[in-house]
């Protein structure tokens, strides 16, 4: 075979060995969908209504920095044949590790708020069905999607979940054909800069809600299951330059996506009254842009809300284990994780509000995925020769570093008004 590190010219390379390539795809398809959850859809449409293009930047920046991140939790997968949750349960003694887990749980039951309450307004908005059926329905819709993975395996789970994901990259992105696009304003969105508190608020929500937690602890407990123990040599490599393609196309969809959705709000929502719910938002997007891309809005929508919140399950499901060694039945938990989001839509609390303030708190929870899992990867001892390149560790941390200043920012604003 090979040795993926000096690649065959396209020539040389037979359609057996690319076909193997692509075979290689798919676990960062699914991560993926964590960063166009619902939470996505309140963060970055408010962003655009109330700020224009301001916080562009924010995305792009967010973005790329997921790339990096997410193939170090891929990579310590594939090379370690362990997920993070795994290192961290081994490493750490009995009470940090249940107060690790405590704060992770917490994440995960700020996503899953997010991502139920997100499909509950998406089916409210196509086929006014009450906030609370709507939960229970986007509930009982992703216990069948998670049977499916427990019956048919990860690649028909992965194929559905792409599925999913293209769906929703066409409803969020299907305004942008006729919405009114300044590209000046779009490009001095890519400045950093901020407004106020509230922007620094919102720029939180924003990074919470595009470099996700759960994502980071799931997506090297993906890349071992599918690629099972791959031996140091050739085959890893190959596997490994498969999985930097593997997150480089699926994040290009995501932040692609995130990023039609503040172009498409900054262009049609600003001054536009009732923008502050999603609902108010979809109306709006519905009579200055057209029904059809009101309707595919909300479909993107349902899509988004259904895939995110089987993935955040497993999510959980894969911290509980490795941090307890517990391990909890998938429907089990789906079960346990709906009555939070239920309960709140119950008491009638904002939809919207909760989902921008469920990215605030998943902001929090970066750095403690984060920190970790850069520490482990540029550890020889862990990684072995694919420890990480001393370039990789310094963009690694500088990422690390600015996502706990800004979080830092964002208590001081808060807290001095």
């Amino acid at each position: 075979m090979s040795d993926v590190s000096t690649p065959p010219r396209a020539a040389e390379r037979t359609p057996a060995k690319r076909a193997a390539g692509l075979t290689l795809l798919g676990p960062a398809f699914v991560a993926a969908i964590a960063y166009v959850d619902p939470g996505n859809v309140a963060a970055n449409l408010t962003a655009g209504a109330q700020y224009g293009y301001l916080l562009l930047w924010v995305l792009v920046a967010a973005n790329a920095s997921a790339v990096v991140v997410q193939y170090l939790s891929a990579k310590l997968g594939v090379v370690t044949g362990r997920s993070l949750p795994e290192h961290l349960g081994l490493r750490m003694r009995r009470t940090p590790r249940l107060l690790f887990w405590a704060q992770a749980e917490v994440v995960a039951a700020a996503t899953d708020v997010a991502e139920v309450i997100g499909g509950a307004l998406a089916l409210h908005l196509l086929f006014g069905l009450p906030l609370v059926a709507g939960g229970l329905v986007t509930g009982i819709v992703s216990m069948l999607i998670l049977t499916l993975h427990s019956r048919r395996g990860t690649r028909t789970f992965e194929a559905v979940v792409t599925t999913m994901l293209a769906i929703l990259t066409v409803g969020f992105c299907a305004g942008l054909l006729v919405a009114p696009v300044s590209p000046t304003e779009l490009l001095g969105g890519l400045v950093p800069r901020f407004e106020g508190s509230g922007s620094v608020l919102l720029a939180a929500s924003m990074l919470g809600a595009t470099v996700m937690p759960h994502a980071v602890y799931l997506h090297s407990a993906l890349a071992r299951d599918r690629h099972g123990d791959v031996p140091a040599g050739p085959e890893r490599r190959r596997v490994l330059v498969a999985t930097r393609w593997d997150v480089a196309l699926a994040l290009v969809v995501a932040g692609g996506v995130n990023i039609c959705m503040l172009v498409l709000a900054a262009a049609t929502l600003p001054g536009v009254a009732g923008t502050d719910t999603i609902p108010g938002a979809q109306r709006a997007i519905e009579t200055n842009v057209g029904p059809v891309v009101g309707v595919l809005f909300a479909v993107g929508l349902l899509a988004s809300g259904l895939a995110s919140t089987s993935v955040g399950c497993m999510a959980g499901a894969e911290i509980m284990h490795g941090l307890l060694h517990v391990r909890v039945p998938l429907l089990v938990r789906r079960l346990v994780t709906l009555v939070p989001a239920l309960v709140l839509l119950t008491a009638g609390v904002d939809p919207t509000m909760l989902l921008v303030v469920s990215q605030v708190v998943l902001s929090f929870g970066i750095a403690f995925a984060i920190v970790p899992l850069v520490v482990y990867t540029s550890r020889r001892s862990v990684m072995g020769t694919d420890v990480n390149a001393v370039v990789t560790r310094v963009v690694a941390a500088v990422i690390a570093l600015v996502i706990v200043a800004l979080n830092v920012t964002l208590v001081a604003l808060t807290v001095t008004g």
